[in-house]
């Protein structure tokens, strides 16, 4: 993929290849200073990751991967923005769509309102992160920026839990390829 093209936020011809070399070199590192320090948008970082660690669905899985996520138990919900990451441990709530809006309602702390028309595609995301593996759900829109990434939850000693990690396995295997959405 050439990000000249598809990103038109960067300015250097050889930004793909800067940011092939930045995922080699820092394999666990935060994606998101990747794209800050090459003037690329998100997405554009998740389009350089490895086959194996980044694998794309299309938005129109939103609700068959949403109600998935309803029923795996504590997970991390976390948004970030250049003023901050937040993040909490929490259930999926069911959801659903009225008046332009992705209404999340239950018994969960997570509750709202999402404009998931703005969704372009879902990413997910098996890599390290510091040196632990690391799986997440990532929902990006049209700017190729994360809406909210939804990550498998820890145990205890901080593994990743097991049964999740099925769930996002088989998840991804039964939605997403490496191609585009």
């Amino acid at each position: 993929m050439n990000l000249a093209v598809r990103d038109s936020v960067s300015a250097d011809p050889n930004a793909e290849a800067a940011v092939r070399n930045a995922l080699r070199d820092n394999p666990d590192g935060v994606l998101e200073a990747v794209a800050a320090a090459h003037s690329v948008s998100y997405r554009s970082v998740l389009d350089c990751l490895p086959a194996e660690n980044a694998a794309v669905a299309s938005k129109d899985k939103f609700d068959r991967i949403w109600e998935d996520l309803t029923s795996w138990g504590d997970v991390v919900f976390i948004v970030h923005t250049e003023d901050g990451v937040f993040e909490t441990a929490c259930t999926i709530p069911a959801g659903t769509h009225a008046r332009g809006y992705f209404n999340i309602h239950g018994d969960s702390p997570l509750g709202g309102h999402l404009k998931i028309e703005r969704c372009a595609a879902i990413y997910f995301v098996d890599r390290p992160f510091f040196k632990r593996r690391s799986c997440s759900i990532q929902f990006l829109n049209g700017d190729g920026q994360a809406m909210f990434k939804i990550f498998v939850g820890r145990d205890e000693a901080k593994n990743l839990k097991p049964e999740q990690v099925a769930r996002f396995e088989k998840l991804r295997t039964e939605t997403a390829s490496k191609g585009e959405a």
